[in-house]
């Protein structure tokens, strides 16, 4: 039965506790946006202000060849401005990523009490989370969305306690992704000074994440979002679209680029993969690379998927400024820190744009 959309707490207890999601929501036949949903004016998407990121994608099969150099200097500069770029010729199979999309879909198909297994109250593996929005109990407007997320320590865990729906076309994604995730971070690393090797690159890439995200159909998409301003925190991340759109990208104030401050949608490429940089680029880089901020907005047409595989440092893990860059540039402009502390700042807090990043600011006043 719907909950009424008056009452608050009902809303939050058939969407989050009993496992509905946003999807239970609009299955139920509503008809506009509950208020938990409606964003602040001031954070609502207008479609018809923003343009598309006419930046082309980047053919990944010439860092192999003799174009090598200036393929790595195009994944340099999208890095140092934008923080987002698409890459083409990956080594991801098409006919994977169109089974990835298909089956996002089939899970949030099922009904609610097999997803809501994987709560993270109840779920049976410490690797497997389902939820909705990003963290419903402390935000002031909920996000247009649903999710399942699936950390990887190894291929015998993932087996065994990934969701059998999706376990093995999203273990194929993560396997099959990472030359391509390594051939990215060669290239920015080298341009910092720092050659990678399989000694040291766990110490950037070393945890893993495979998420499958649900925009389901909105009624009414002006008011409310699929998800709020926010980087990632981890190192780079991979993401598989669908054709429907609604990724959009701030072009940071502080680079030499067209649009200052304005938000860019970055549009759906067939066979593509997009990259964005996080928040542990930014610092290892000392705030050469920028961490693109983003958001999602909804539909009201059909319902969208996304699947990024989000790759960072180890809990454990020491984080800093690189020191070949700290040299070159006189001083360290983020202090050290145990990625975990990073994590547990980052799902501590709503998203709010790159507040995260705050967490590990030198503060020079």
């Amino acid at each position: 039965m719907a909950p009424s959309l008056d009452d608050e707490s009902s809303l939050f207890n058939f969407v989050v506790r009993d496992g509905n999601g946003v999807k239970g929501i609009v299955d139920s036949g509503i008809s506009k946006v509950p208020r938990p949903y409606i964003q602040p004016p001031a954070e609502q998407i207008n479609k018809k202000n923003a343009s598309k990121c006419e930046i082309p994608p980047i053919d990944l099969s010439k860092l192999d060849g003799p174009e090598h150099d200036e393929v790595a200097n195009q994944i340099v500069r999208a890095a140092e401005t934008l923080g987002f770029f698409q890459v083409v010729n990956h080594g991801v199979p098409i006919q994977l990523l169109d089974a990835l999309k298909q089956t996002a879909h089939n899970f949030f198909g099922l009904p609610a009490e097999r997803k809501a297994v994987y709560r993270k109250e109840v779920s049976p593996s410490p690797l497997v989370k389902y939820g909705t929005s990003f963290v419903p109990e402390k935000e002031k407007a909920l996000e247009w969305k649903d999710y399942i997320s699936m950390a990887y320590t190894n291929e015998n865990e993932a087996l065994q306690q990934w969701p059998m729906e999706c376990r093995d076309v999203a273990l194929q994604y993560l396997k099959t992704s990472h030359e391509m995730v390594k051939k990215l971070l060669d290239a920015l690393m080298a341009n910092l000074g720092v050659e990678l090797d399989d000694s040291n690159i766990d110490a950037f890439i070393g945890k893993k994440m495979v998420n499958m995200n649900f925009y389901p159909t909105c009624p009414n998409p002006e008011f409310t979002v699929g998800v709020g301003r926010h980087s990632d925190m981890g190192t780079l991340t991979i993401l598989l679209q669908d054709g429907i759109g609604g990724l959009y990208v701030k072009v940071p104030e502080d680079i030499d680029m067209e649009k200052k401050g304005e938000w860019v949608e970055i549009p759906p490429i067939p066979g593509a993969l997009v990259i964005n940089i996080g928040d542990m680029l930014q610092i290892w880089s000392n705030g050469r690379y920028k961490s693109a901020e983003h958001r999602v907005r909804t539909t009201s047409t059909k319902s969208r998927v996304s699947i990024p595989i989000f790759t960072s440092p180890q809990a454990t893990q020491k984080v800093a400024p690189l020191p070949q860059v700290v040299e070159k540039d006189g001083m360290a402009h983020y202090r050290e820190f145990l990625f975990s502390d990073y994590m547990n700042s980052f799902f501590g807090n709503a998203h709010d744009g790159k507040k995260s990043l705050d967490f590990a600011k030198v503060n020079f006043s």
